[in-house]
């Protein structure tokens, strides 16, 4: 049977398209997914996430443990509240999964990982944990909602309790605050600006109705993806998985390399590819009419091939686009092949949108 959060009750009584992802019984859309992909581009939409993990570290030793088991360094959170995006390595650098780490205290931080990678990373974190005498809790006593888009943030800010406005209000991007039942994050994963909210479940219901009832638009996990695409962002288990490590797929700035003492898990295996790594991860639009999928081929005038990780129809930009695993060495005239015939393809940088304005 599948799983099912605090929200399903809302999804159906809307009418989403429910669809198993990772175990997770979710909307994929709520009628329209263009629709939805515009509302967050333009006004304020929100996603149900509660299908993701949040989970607490505790113990005098958590900094010390973190940094042995994040690529990037926990020693850059100096503020309390700030958050660090990071891969999780197993020793031969492949990515177990990609978090975002928040400090809550010197004692005290909080990880929140993706919904189909939970059980193999909470299986890890522990068995490495033990050695720092850190506590790790699943928090499946909370869920997780984002509100994505310009007016996200002025629509969700009124919903606050008023002791915690303050404190949100001078919230920099890649920081969190909280109180008893709220934790407020300014991340995202659509390249928009908004908020993460960490919630008790009957809280998350409650804000949920609200948030609909002031004007922002549900939107499901189809929204979400062609939003994330659009921004460039890695998707796991289709962009990044433990065959590939991050000098691959466009995450090389998430790892710390100094100090050079640090020894993180992975590190062994990565470093000599510093630089140097044999494949690499470039952004391509399709150059006229059809829709790019993740694992078309793809390839160069020197002859290098390589295959998409993504691909879809860009609402924002009315153009067909993809993020491609390449060889290094790949350059020349771009290809690739959508049933049996080859298309010619432009080489970008992978972050076609941000903040609703194309980059191309």
């Amino acid at each position: 049977m599948l799983k099912t959060t605090a929200l399903h009750a809302q999804h159906q009584a809307l009418g989403a398209r429910l669809v198993d992802f990772a175990g997770w019984d979710m909307p994929i859309h709520y009628g329209s997914q263009l629709e939805e992909h515009h509302a967050v581009r333009a006004d304020a939409g929100m996603f149900d996430v509660a299908h993701m993990s949040a989970v607490d570290l505790h113990g005098p030793r958590t900094r010390e443990f973190l940094s042995r088991l994040l690529a990037n360094d926990v020693a850059k959170l100096q503020i309390v509240g700030k958050a660090l995006y990071s891969c999780l390595l197993h020793e031969d650098g492949g990515i177990l999964d990609d978090l975002i780490c928040y400090f809550l205290a010197e004692d005290r931080f909080r990880l929140v990982v993706n919904a189909g990678t939970t059980d193999k990373d909470l299986a890890w974190i522990r068995s490495h944990a033990a050695a720092f005498g850190v506590e790790v809790r699943h928090r499946q006593d909370l869920g997780i909602l984002a509100v994505q888009g310009p007016n996200a943030r002025a629509k969700a800010d009124r919903l606050m309790p008023e002791a915690l406005q303050p404190s949100v209000a001078e919230l920099r991007p890649f920081q969190a605050a909280w109180d008893e039942s709220w934790f407020v994050a300014r991340t995202g994963y659509t390249g928009e600006d908004g908020y993460e909210l960490i919630l008790p479940h009957d809280l998350l219901v409650e804000v949920w109705e609200a948030l609909a009832m002031s004007g922002v638009r549900p939107c499901g996990l189809g929204a979400r993806d062609t939003l994330r695409l659009e921004a460039g962002m890695n998707l796991y288990g289709q962009d990044m998985d433990e065959s590939v490590n991050p000098l691959e797929c466009g995450l090389a700035w998430t790892v710390a390399w100094e100090p050079a003492e640090r020894d993180f898990i992975g590190r062994g295996a990565i470093e000599p590819l510093r630089g140097k790594a044999p494949r690499k991860m470039i952004g391509v639009v399709l150059e006229g009419r059809g829709v790019l999928r993740g694992h078309m081929k793809v390839r160069f005038g020197n002859g290098a091939a390589g295959e998409l990780s993504s691909g879809g129809f860009a609402p924002s930009l009315k153009l067909s686009i993809g993020l491609a695993r390449v060889p290094r060495e790949a350059e020349g005239d771009c290809e690739v092949e959508i049933r049996g015939q080859w298309h010619p393809l432009r080489v970008v940088k992978p972050n076609f949108v941000r903040h609703g304005q194309s980059q191309l």
